[in-house]
């Protein structure tokens, strides 16, 4: 029992560091308007493995994989939008 609770805390805190670690990256892009130095490729990769993370979650029927790997998903999607908006803002 006590094991059970270990691994749901463990868990729970790994998907809310994933979660929380796109925010500081998707406020200093909001803020800058400067995407300049944000890799797109490495969000497009992102966005393509948080998709099938959270497809995977759909098919086992694990809602936990499901809400994290959204929201993960929700804001690459979001950083790389801003990438594409703001990431052409450097000095020539």
């Amino acid at each position: 029992m006590a094991a059970s609770y270990l691994t749901d805390g463990l868990g729970a805190a790994a998907a809310l560091c994933s979660m929380v670690s796109f925010a500081p990256q998707l406020t200093k892009i909001w803020r800058e308007k400067d995407a300049s130095a944000v890799s797109r490729r490495m969000y497009l990769v992102s966005v393509a493995g948080f998709t099938m993370w959270t497809t995977y979650g759909v098919l086992i029927g694990r809602w936990p994989v499901i809400l994290c790997n959204a929201v993960c998903l929700a804001m690459c999607l979001a950083i790389l939008a801003l990438a594409w908006r703001y990431g052409d803002t450097a000095p020539a």
